[in-house]
C-alpha cells in the first residue's frame, strides 16, 4: 500500500515538474517568424509566404499551433488549416524536437492592388501530457505590396505613342532661357526680366530678348480620384490608377522625367501623394508602391485646394497630363484656367457608363483622351 502510495506521489511530482517546467520555458529559445519572401509582387502574380518555426532549447514541443491572418485579396492555396471570410485565417501545428528548425512555405496571389500586413500571430503549446495550453502572441512588422497592374491595351499603346508625339512638337510653347534666338522692341506683355538694358542704352528704345523653343523635358501627371457621386464607382478609380501607373511607366522606359501627384489618402499617413521628379527604375517603383497604399476607403482629398497653385504657376519645362473621371466644377475650373495660360496638357478619361461628354466645355475637348477599358 506504501508502495503504491510512493508510486503515485512520484507520478504526481514528475507531472507537476513538467508542467511548471512547461509553464516557464516553452517560450525560451523559441523563435517563429511569418515573412513574406517578397518586398513587393504585382497585381495577379503569385507570392510567398515563409513560417519559420526554430526551437533551440533541450525542451521539445509536442505541438505547437501557429495562428495569423492576412487581407483577403492575398488568396493562398487551399489548404486544411485556413478559411477565407472578410480576412485570410491560417492555422499550422508543428510538432518540433530540441534544436529543430522547420520552415512551411505558402503560395499566394495578390488579386487586388494594396498594402498588406500580416496580422497579429498567436502562438498555443501544451505540456508533455498536453494538460494544460500555453499561449503568447506578437505583431510582425511583414508587409507586402501589391502593385497595381499598369494599363495595357493596343489603342492605349497608340494613345502614347501619339503623347509623345505632341511633347515633341509642341516646341513653340516652351522657351528655352539659355538660347537667345534675337532681340526685337519691347512689347506691352513682355516681362520686365526679358529687357537686354545693353540694347536699350544703344538704341534708346527697349529692347527684349527673344529666346529659343524647346520640347519639355520632363512630365508632370496628376491623378484626381475625387468621386461626389451618391454611390462611389471604385472599379472606375482602379481604371485611373491603373492608367496612371501605364502612363508613369511609358514615359520614365523612354527616359522622360516624371513627376506624380495624387489626391488619394494614403492607407498608412493619410496624405497626399507628392512625387518630385525623377528617372529610371526606382521612380518607377516608387510611384507604384505610391498607388499601392492609395486608399479608395476613404475619401478622396481636395484636388483644387491641394493642386490648382502647383498646376498653374508650376514654371518648370515639362508637360502635363490629368488622369480622372471627374466632371466637378472645381476639376474643370482648374484645366480652363490651365488652358487660358496658353497651356497644352492632356487628360485621360476612362470611359464609363456617367461619361457625359457634352457637360465638358468646348475649351478642354481638344485634350480629352478617352481610354476604353
Amino acid at each position: 500500500m506504501i508502495q503504491t502510495i510512493l508510486i503515485g506521489v512520484i507520478i504526481l511530482a514528475a507531472f507537476l515538474l513538467q508542467r511548471r517546467f512547461y509553464v516557464k520555458y516553452w517560450q525560451d529559445d523559441l523563435d517563429v517568424n511569418v515573412k513574406f519572401l517578397n518586398a513587393e509582387v504585382p497585381e495577379t502574380q503569385r507570392g510567398t509566404l515563409q513560417i519559420v518555426v526554430e526551437n533551440r532549447k533541450k525542451l521539445p514541443l509536442s505541438a505547437l499551433v501557429v495562428k495569423f491572418q492576412t487581407d483577403k485579396h492575398l488568396e493562398f492555396e487551399k489548404n486544411k488549416g485556413s478559411i477565407s471570410t472578410d480576412q485570410f485565417y491560417h492555422n499550422d501545428v508543428f510538432q518540433i524536437g530540441s534544436g529543430e528548425r522547420i520552415t512551411r512555405t505558402l503560395h499566394f496571389v495578390g488579386t487586388k492592388r494594396g498594402y498588406y500586413r500580416i496580422n497579429n500571430v498567436d502562438l498555443t503549446s501544451f505540456d508533455l501530457l498536453m494538460s494544460c495550453e500555453l499561449h503568447s502572441s506578437f505583431q510582425p512588422s511583414e508587409s507586402i505590396y501589391v502593385l497595381p497592374k499598369p494599363y495595357e491595351s493596343r489603342s492605349f499603346q497608340l494613345m502614347l505613342q501619339q503623347l509623345n508625339g505632341e511633347m515633341l512638337t509642341k516646341r513653340n510653347l516652351y522657351e528655352d532661357p539659355f538660347e537667345l534666338r534675337g532681340i526685337r522692341e519691347y512689347q506691352p506683355f513682355d516681362s520686365m526680366r526679358s529687357i537686354n538694358w545693353k540694347a536699350t542704352a544703344r538704341t534708346g528704345k527697349f529692347m527684349v530678348n527673344q529666346k529659343n523653343y524647346t520640347s519639355p523635358k520632363s512630365v508632370r501627371i496628376f491623378l484626381n480620384l475625387e468621386d461626389r457621386h451618391l454611390i462611389k464607382k471604385e472599379d472606375e478609380l482602379e481604371e485611373c490608377i491603373r492608367i496612371s501607373a501605364g502612363l508613369a511607366k511609358y514615359l520614365l522606359e523612354q527616359g522622360i522625367k516624371v513627376s506624380f501627384y495624387c489626391n488619394g489618402p494614403d492607407v498608412l499617413t493619410g496624405e497626399p501623394t507628392l512625387k518630385s521628379g525623377g528617372k529610371g527604375p526606382n521612380q518607377i517603383s516608387s510611384i507604384l508602391r505610391s498607388l499601392s497604399r492609395v486608399d479608395l476607403e476613404k475619401d478622396a482629398l481636395n484636388f483644387d485646394k491641394l493642386f490648382r497653385r502647383r498646376i498653374l504657376t508650376d514654371q518648370e519645362n515639362s508637360y502635363t497630363c490629368f488622369v480622372s473621371t471627374s466632371q466637378s466644377k472645381e476639376f474643370l475650373d482648374v484645366l480652363q484656367s490651365y488652358v487660358m495660360q496658353g497651356r497644352v496638357f492632356s487628360w485621360f478619361y476612362p470611359k464609363s457608363s456617367r461619361f457625359q461628354p457634352d457637360e465638358i466645355p468646348v475649351i478642354l475637348r481638344d485634350s480629352l483622351k478617352i481610354v476604353q477599358t
